[in-house]
């Protein structure tokens, strides 16, 4: 049973722990124990700077050396590879298995199902999946705040973790101008006149509201062409009020999902 996350009270609802349980080790399947790309022999740590003799750039903050990754559970929890996660302290009650009225006994259940589940399934799981995983929600549930925010952090870290893979395959230069390719549509898309940037729903179904879209898309061209200050966080949660006739919202989600997959690429 993950004790990363602290429980809302029991008449109020949570993430749902069975589903939060399944995607966390989905996780770990995915992150903690990555297929890498073969590297090449190493040298005895005693001839001299290992990061230089293999050609990777000196970093006390690799997130991809093996012995100090961070796993899915510490990146989840938000510490320090080594250190305990934060439902893991003594005296937390919100996610101790006391066993009081049985629940955790059948949640602690639910996740040693999930666990197996994905071992047998063997799914993959993305960055791009991670931002669109949902939880179903229920009574006594996991902290919506805590696992919105662990989301986030997995997002980042397997965007490293794929953008490591993919520039050891076929290099960082190939990696960079693909990025740089998709930015150009992107930005192409996003320059078009305002109100006029996505299709607009018919008169009688509901968009996204077209003047706060063209807004964001505003300060994504300055983004891309100017280097404007923006982070992922804010584009992860642009919130576009409704309005008939407004943008389709499939449309800008799907633009919106590959600006957050170039902003994830170069940072």
């Amino acid at each position: 049973m993950s004790t990363i996350f602290p429980r809302v009270g029991k008449k109020t609802l949570g993430y749902n722990v069975g589903q939060v349980e399944a995607f966390l080790a989905a996780a770990r399947r995915a992150y903690d124990l990555p297929d890498l790309p073969d590297q090449p022999d190493q040298p005895d740590p005693a001839d001299g700077d290992i990061e230089a003799d293999t050609g990777r750039a000196a970093s006390p903050d690799n997130s991809l050396n093996t012995n100090t990754v961070e796993s899915v559970d510490a990146i989840a929890a938000d510490v320090e590879p080594g250190d305990r996660p934060l439902g893991a302290v003594a005296g937390d009650e919100t996610t101790r298995l006391d066993g009081s009225d049985g629940t955790d006994a059948i949640h602690a259940i639910v996740a040693e199902k999930a666990e197996a589940e994905a071992a047998v399934t063997g799914a993959t799981l993305t960055a791009e999946g991670i931002r669109h995983t949902a939880f179903a929600m229920h009574k006594g549930g996991y902290s919506p705040e805590h696992v919105d925010a662990a989301l986030e952090r997995l997002e980042d870290a397997f965007a490293a973790r794929e953008r490591f893979q993919a520039t050891s395959a076929g290099g960082e230069q190939a990696w960079m101008a693909d990025a740089e390719s998709t930015a150009d549509v992107l930005v192409a898309r996003l320059s078009r006149a305002p109100g006029h940037r996505f299709t607009r729903a018919s008169v009688l179904a509901v968009g996204y509201k077209r003047v706060d879209v063209d807004r964001l898309a505003n300060k994504l061209v300055k983004y891309f062409q100017d280097g404007r200050e923006l982070t992922v966080d804010e584009v992860r949660t642009a919130v576009f009020r409704p309005e008939r006739g407004g943008y389709r919202e499939a449309q800008v989600d799907l633009v919106l999902d590959s600006v957050v997959n170039v902003m994830l690429a170069v940072r």
